[in-house]
């Protein structure tokens, strides 16, 4: 379950009721905003289905003045590496200039019969700053199909840092709306963020 809002205790208080490992969360979380403020988050929980194991995973966002911070936490079972089982939580904060794309896709019913502001039946967040990028190749061809030449390779490049994906069947409506919320706030911090380093 998603929660979004705007102030420290908010924060604290979304991860305490997702539930998973709240301690331990916000405990990482909270190093990771130091004493600024909040201007959004979103905590989203998610439950994962490994072979005959149930894994969960919490993806906490937050939005200062001056930085995005992404926080993912997951447990794992006791293995050959550990008698007990484990969590393991990473933080990773980015400065707002470095944000190169939110790109926010949206899943509509009956789009012939749309009217604005009705609710997505799914959302995808996809947020780029440049720490993992997929490259996709394929050899390049040329129009002539009798051609037997080496023409190289041709492909595309994608910024794959974060990509999020709720929808109104699995995470209620309340998230697809948390979710929107926050990709705006975000996408408006990094235009004005544009547009003063100009």
């Amino acid at each position: 379950m998603a929660k979004t809002g705007t102030t420290t205790q908010g924060l604290r208080a979304a991860i305490e009721r997702s539930g998973y490992y709240p301690a331990l969360v916000a405990e990482a979380v909270e190093a990771a905003v130091g004493g600024e403020p909040v201007v959004s988050y979103l905590v989203h929980q998610e439950t994962t289905f490994d072979s005959n194991e149930v894994r969960r995973h919490v993806t906490v966002l937050v939005l200062t003045g001056t930085r995005f911070i992404v926080s993912h936490t997951d447990e794992q079972a006791a293995d050959g590496t550990s008698p007990s089982p484990y969590a393991t939580t990473s933080t990773e904060s980015v400065k707002l200039e470095r944000i190169s794309s939110v790109v926010l896709s949206r899943v509509v019913a009956n789009p012939e019969s749309y009217t604005p502001g009705t609710l997505p039946r799914e959302v995808v967040l996809n947020i780029g700053w440049g720490a993992v990028s997929r490259i996709d190749l394929e050899p390049a061809a040329c129009g002539d199909p009798n051609c037997d030449a080496d023409h190289g390779y041709t492909g595309s490049s994608t910024a794959d840092d974060l990509s999020l994906r709720v929808s109104e069947a699995g995470d209620g409506p309340d998230t697809v709306r948390q979710t929107l919320a926050f990709a705006q706030a975000l996408s408006e911090a990094t235009a004005a963020t544009a547009a003063t380093a100009r």
